[in-house]
């Protein structure tokens, strides 16, 4: 069982970095989905957290590092933390990809608009820090939706007939 878990990390770092690295639309990324989906299927703690840090480490390293750093992977912890309280629900997912989503907006725009000296800390530049964001939260929300549906409705699928099937083989 630890070997099909550290295939299924393999897989998802993998698979994270490359769509990271390969062109996509701003912020359609699986990180907030596999951070859930570690969360919730991987298990063993270190592992679920290490899962979607390593592959924004890595995939950071190729298309470069930036002062967000913190917040970002702060959050992706915070992520896998949400994943824990997901279990198999598909409905839970949902729920808490979209309040990901939303909890990733809010914490990544505060930062932004706090210290990149881009707009006035004042609630003039908030609005517009937080208005010149919402296109790129749309995305996000998209490719929150996009992912988490693909690996939480595939494990839903997997459960409901692979893994039956070899239970009742057993």
């Amino acid at each position: 069982m630890f070997q099909s878990r550290v295939s299924i990390a393999i897989l998802m770092v993998i698979a994270t970095v490359i769509s990271r690295i390969l062109p996509h639309p701003p912020n359609f990324t699986p990180i907030l989905a596999i951070s859930l989906f570690s969360g919730a299927y991987l298990t063993d703690r270190r592992l679920a957290l290490f899962v979607p840090i390593f592959a924004m480490f890595v995939s950071d390293y190729f298309i470069g590092f930036h002062d967000l750093i913190p917040v970002v992977y702060g959050f992706m912890v915070l992520a896998v933390l949400f994943g824990k309280q997901i279990s198999s629900s598909l409905t839970k997912s949902f729920g808490f990809t979209v309040v990901g989503s939303v909890v990733f907006f809010v914490l990544t725009n505060l930062a932004v608009w706090a210290t990149s000296g881009m707009y006035t800390l004042d609630a003039s530049g908030l609005v517009t820090c937080f208005t010149l964001a919402i296109p790129f939260f749309q995305n996000s929300m998209a490719g929150d939706l996009v992912y988490s549906g693909i690996l939480f409705g595939s494990m839903a699928f997997l459960n409901r007939t692979v893994f039956v099937t070899a239970k009742q083989n057993a």
